[in-house]
């Protein structure tokens, strides 16, 4: 049963993980498990692309202290009944119209907003960095966490193994009794039950040893997760110097350093920055100005006169004591082809400077509501910071007495597992001279196998919930290199 058990589990292992006699499967460390997705990790690139909007939000800032240019260009048919910008007279014709312009503008003065945004182009540059750091921590601690989870479940997975190993010695050693008529058949057929049932729960164990390992994988982004395993490292289990401290000295360095108080406080200076700006549109706004445009027309153009040779004179009056007719020259205008195009444009250019000043009277009251939105965002900001001191003295007083009971329940099991294991010596010596049944001696070593997996499972309650506490005084889980 055993060898069959043991073909089934090595073919599932080698279809699953790929695993062939030549090839040597990565074990990672919790290092570069850690820095594996701090790197890789999706949520992480996420919060790293609102860094990089932050970097373009403060190039805009920037940008409202330069001046603002445009060029622009048209070209337009004039078709039908026009003025002729000649003759100055309507005819029906068709002109062409060229014109060319360059506007440009700058402030002045507009209430310091230009500064004030560029102040909170910063805060929110900060604000993003912390959000980002705030991800990276929370993703270590994961990362820790499924990592310790794996060396729990291999360990108690030795565990369960070592007492398989156990009851199948126990097995046969009954076999050996059951034939010298020491012991009762019953007793071997329970040490045989025992022993398959044994046998599941290594089969258990090694599910739940998988499924963390995949569990690891997957949030670490692993393409290649099947073949994905951790290095059996150990950690102790020691009284952690924090212990001593007290909840209250490691809540205050806490708010020196814990990311969610530094986000807390700079929502609440982006929140003020914003209410300065929406003020400064009380102020009034003084802006300089330039302008350059030039045109140029495909009509005709008057180059010069002469008296019409058909009608030389036009009369103009009479005089009055001599009946008189007074008569002028019947000038005609001498026309020519237009000129080049870049000629008209240099003979038609003109230019326009100066300053406009813009005095803010009244506009539906949309700068006084705008305004008294952002005291109310602004004193949101200030409950906000309050309430995460309050989270943050709660998760530390929290942190602090889950990792003294964690040390607590890590003794009491160590303790426990001593007396078990005492008692299970002596049960086995009992069982293995017949004076004890199957049943009872089963009963001890199961009594003992809790008290190991007890020990284990404390033990690395403690550990995580250590660096927890850890976390909270400003110690990272791993140094940055």
């Amino acid at each position: 049963m055993k060898n069959s058990r043991l073909t089934i589990i090595i073919c599932f292992w080698g279809l699953l993980f790929g695993i062939s006699a030549h090839s040597q499967t990565k074990k990672w460390t919790l290092e570069e498990c850690i820095y594996h997705a701090l790197e890789h990790n999706i949520t992480i690139k996420n919060t790293a692309l609102d860094l990089e909007i932050a970097d373009i939000d403060k190039t805009g800032a920037i940008g409202n202290f330069l001046p603002t240019i445009n060029a622009s260009t048209s070209h337009s048919w004039n078709i039908g009944l026009n003025q002729n910008i000649t003759t100055g007279l309507l005819e029906n014709q068709t002109i062409q119209f060229t014109s060319a312009g360059l506007q440009m503008g700058v402030d002045i003065y507009n209430g310091l907003q230009n500064q004030k945004k560029l102040r909170r182009a910063n805060l929110s540059k900060v604000a993003s960095q912390y959000q980002l750091t705030k991800m990276q921590e929370d993703i270590s601690l994961n990362v820790a966490n499924a990592f310790l989870q794996i060396l729990f479940n291999k360990e108690n997975l030795k565990v369960q193994n070592d007492k398989l190993s156990n009851d199948v010695k126990q097995m046969e050693r009954s076999a050996q009794l059951l034939e010298a008529g020491i012991i009762p058949r019953v007793d071997l057929l329970d040490m045989k039950a025992t022993v398959a049932a044994d046998e599941q729960r290594v089969i258990a164990a090694e599910n739940t040893l998988l499924i963390s390992k995949l569990s690891l994988a997957q949030l670490l982004q692993l393409d290649d997760f099947a073949s994905f395993d951790v290095v059996d490292q150990e950690y102790e289990a020691s009284e952690n110097s924090l212990l001593l401290q007290t909840p209250l000295a490691i809540y205050e360095k806490a708010k020196e350093s814990r990311v969610e108080l530094k986000i807390a406080r700079n929502n609440l200076e982006i929140a003020e920055k914003d209410l300065s700006i929406l003020k400064g549109s009380y102020q009034p706004r003084l802006q300089g100005f330039y302008n350059f445009n030039t045109r140029s027309a495909n009509s005709d153009r008057i180059t010069g006169f002469e008296v019409n040779p058909l009608v030389p004179t036009v009369p103009i009056g009479v005089v009055e004591a001599t009946n008189q007719v007074v008569v002028q020259p019947n000038f005609t205008s001498v026309s020519d082809g237009p000129l080049p195009i870049f000629d008209q444009f240099d003979l038609n250019k003109g230019q326009s400077l100066g300053v406009q000043l813009t005095i803010p009277i009244l506009n539906g009251f949309v700068t006084k509501t705008n305004v008294e939105k952002s005291k109310v965002a602004v004193e949101r900001g200030k409950i906000a910071y309050e309430q995460e001191e309050l989270n943050l003295q709660r998760n530390v007083y929290t942190a602090f007495t889950d990792a003294k009971g964690a040390l607590n329940s890590y003794e009491a099991s160590l303790v426990t597992l001593e007396a078990r294991q005492e008692a299970f010596i002596s049960a086995k010596e009992r069982f293995e001279v017949g004076l004890m049944n199957a049943f009872d001696y089963n009963q001890s070593q199961t009594l003992l196998v809790n008290a190991q997996s007890e020990v284990l499972r404390t033990k690395y309650d403690y550990i995580f919930k250590t660096k927890i506490l850890e976390f909270y005084f400003g110690i990272p889980i791993i140094q940055k290199p």
